[in-house]
Parts: C-alpha cells; structure tokens; sequence
C-alpha cells in the first residue's frame, strides 16, 4: 500500500454545499451569447459598428459584352465627322423646258376696243349649260291657298259641322254590367231531365264473315286434260305418211 502525496494542505473531503456536479444537468449545452462581433450578438450588451471586408467579384463564366466587333470608323469623332471638304462629279441637270408665247401669238389689231373708247356692243349667244339645270320653281309651282272651308288663309271661315258616327262608348247599347246574354248560355240537354227517347243509327253494310280468297271460275278449269280417270286424255297429232329414216324394202325381180 502506497501513502497518496498530497500537495499543500488541501485534501478530500465533502462540499459545504450543492455543487452542480453532483446533479444530472446538460452541461455546457447552452451557450451564453457572445458579446464580440455582429452574428448572435448578446441582447444584453451594447453591439459596437461592425464593418466587413468583401472577397473580390466571381468571375462570370461568359462575357457579355460585344468586344472589338465593331468597326469605329476612325475619321468618326465624339463631334462627329472629321473630313475635309470633298467635290463629287454629278451629271447634267434636267431642267424643264417651258413653251412661251412668240409674236406670232399675239393679235394687236383686234384690242383696239380695249384701247379705245367704243360704243356698247351687245351679242346673241346661245343658251348657257346652267340654264339647263336651273332649279327655281316656275309659275305653276306655286299653289293659292283654298278660299273655302276651315282651313282658309288670310280669310275669315264661317262654323262648319261634321258628322260622325255614333260612338259605341255611352251609347243605349253599350252594357254598363258587362252581363252575358241569352246567346252566352249553352243549352241544355233535354235528356238530362227527362226521358231518354230511342236513338236508331244508319252503320254500313255488314258482310258475312267467311273466306275471302278468290275462288276459281267454271272457265277456270279444263276436263279434256284431266287423267286421273281416264287413262290418256285424246291426243291428235299431224305428220309426214312415210318417214325420211326408213328404209325401204327392195325386192330384186329376174
């Protein structure tokens, strides 16, 4: 048996009083709130400005933008065109030719009326286009307003009376009651209430029941061929005395 060392004057003994130790418990399950940095920070404490660094952009995988695909012209400037002046060879224009009037279309002798002073001439023309169409009203277009009657215009009209038919609204016919009359009613049968007399009917003509195939005639029928109590009904026959297929009997005489 080994004596234990023990250092100082601490030895084994029995708490003073309960220590978590000595019960069941989860252990450092629960972690208490960290008070540094910005995630999960303790609600308890002051949480100071946090500031972080990104990582440089991913790169994309494929680049969207067009590259040197498109030829700049370089004579093209951001003021825009940079070029100095330029002659073009055109062809001949086409000018319009008009016609104008020469000497010979003018006719002095005959604006002497327009020169000088002349007396007024009149002349006969023939009938213009739009007198054709003209579309006023003649004479006979218009008609006098009636002198008679009560539609006079301009006139005084003596009373006039019409006659109309009687009305039938107010009238010695017209039924106040709305009633029926004796044509509204049917008739009553007699032989409701009294006796009843014999009725005789006419029916058409009634046949007698029986067969009704038609049935053979006396013409219908043919004794001469009936063989079932003769032996042979009379058969007459017409032909040739001596056959053509017979041979004839030749007797040779010495």
């Amino acid at each position: 048996m080994t004596e234990e060392v023990w250092m100082g004057t601490w030895r084994p003994h029995r708490p003073r009083g309960p220590i978590m130790a000595l019960y069941s418990s989860p252990g450092p399950k629960y972690l208490i709130p960290t008070t540094t940095g910005f995630m999960k920070h303790t609600p308890t404490k002051l949480c100071a400005p946090a500031y972080s660094f990104r990582g440089a952009p991913m790169l994309l995988a494929e680049n969207c933008s067009p590259g040197p695909r498109y030829n700049v012209n370089p004579k093209v400037l951001r003021t825009g065109k940079d070029l100095g002046p330029a002659y073009s060879i055109l062809g001949r224009y086409h000018t319009k030719t008009m016609l104008t009037p020469g000497p010979g279309d003018y006719f002095p002798e005959k604006s002497t009326k327009f020169v000088f002073d002349s007396a007024p001439s009149h002349s006969l023309s023939a009938r213009t286009k739009t007198f054709r169409v003209d579309s006023t009203p003649g004479p006979a277009a218009y008609m006098l307003p009636m002198v008679m009657g009560p539609h006079t215009v301009g006139k005084v009209s003596q009373p006039s009376f019409s006659i109309k038919g009687r009305s039938k609204l107010g009238g010695f016919s017209d039924d106040l009651h709305k009633t029926p009359g004796p044509a509204a009613y049917r008739q009553t049968d007699m032989q409701m209430t009294k006796f009843k007399a014999p009725q005789y009917t006419m029916a058409a003509r009634v046949e007698p029941p029986g067969d009704k195939a038609l049935k053979p005639g006396p013409g219908a029928h043919s004794p001469e061929k009936v063989t079932l109590t003769k032996p042979c009904a009379p058969i007459v026959t017409f032909g040739i005395k001596h056959s053509d297929y017979t041979t004839p009997l030749v007797v040779d005489v010495e």
